[in-house]
């Protein structure tokens, strides 16, 4: 199965050439799933080859406009192209008194249900769970209420072997519990080890997107040993006091909680639009932790 991340936007507040503000495309289970939705996010995806109607659920972190002005245009573009699917927003409560308003002094009545979930940004909570994949947030430290998001696949089961079956008559009724990981022991009493008559299932993924925050530990337990981290790097080391005094951090700072949540992979983003290069900005994270990756508008990353 398909677990991908497209970054939309790889940039801060401010649009630049070459970098979009901040969403995030994810794949996951066949599921289409957005990751706040900047200005401009709708020309990205465009770009990204997606079709937009395949978008099930968004997801919005915080109240800032570079993570969530493009929404009210991306509704209203799913509302003209005329679909019919319930669409599934998260983000806190004012999100939906923002959208209300917005509907309402341009009368507009969607013509698709828009479902809203609301969330607290005090305490990591799960907000989506579906059976084969969780949504959890990450509550973050930014200048107002903001969260990051986990997203998990659920383990899948173990997987009989076919042989097996062809070989051995096993009744209807034990096949749960054998992909549950129980031994089956036949009506002759000889049992059959279960890591002999069924495979591994493939290993759950994990994607745990953090942005925008000032550098907060709180957040290493929440990710720990994650797949694929992305995580803001607004600035660089020489920029700390101004990354402080905005609540966000700078790429050594994203690097060292990678390194202590132990996560396998990191992307960096949210570049300050001061930057005109931001190889310097990867250079100073890989000093800390080498497995990190520049976050560049309309790169697809595999979790």
């Amino acid at each position: 199965m398909n677990f991908t991340v497209t970054i939309l936007g790889s940039g801060a507040a401010i649009p630049t050439f070459d970098r979009n503000p901040t969403a995030h495309l994810v794949e996951v289970r066949n599921r289409l799933m957005l990751l706040d939705c900047a200005e401009g996010t709708q020309m990205q995806l465009r770009k990204s080859g997606y079709r937009f109607q395949k978008v099930s659920h968004i997801f919005i972190s915080h109240l800032h406009g570079d993570h969530y002005f493009g929404l009210i245009g991306l509704l209203n573009t799913l509302h003209l192209l005329g679909r019919s699917q319930p669409l599934h927003l998260y983000g806190i409560q004012p999100l939906i008194q923002l959208i209300n308003l917005q509907l309402e002094l341009s009368r507009t009545t969607l013509a698709y249900p828009l479902v809203f979930h609301p969330f607290e940004t005090e305490n990591p909570s799960i907000i989506l769970d579906d059976g084969e994949i969780a949504v959890s947030t990450i509550p973050l430290n930014h200048r107002v209420p903001t969260c990051g998001f986990l997203i998990r696949e659920k383990a899948e089961k173990r997987k009989i072997l076919k042989d097996f079956l062809r070989n051995v008559k096993v009744p209807f009724e034990f096949f749960e519990k054998i992909k549950d990981g129980e031994d089956y022991t036949d009506s002759e009493g000889k049992v059959y080890p279960n890591h002999l008559i069924t495979n591994d299932p493939p290993l759950a993924r994990s994607y745990a997107y953090c942005t925008d925050t000032a550098y907060h530990e709180p957040v290493i337990p929440l990710i720990k040993n994650c797949d694929l981290l992305y995580h803001e790097a607004t600035f660089m080391e020489d920029k700390a006091k101004d990354a402080h005094a905005k609540f966000h951090s700078t790429a050594r700072e994203a690097a060292t909680i990678a390194l202590k949540a132990g996560v396998k992979k990191l992307v960096i983003g949210h570049f300050s639009a001061r930057y005109k290069e931001v190889d310097s900005l990867l250079e100073e994270a890989r000093q800390v932790f080498p497995d990190t990756v520049l976050g560049q508008d309309g790169m697809t990353i595999q979790v």
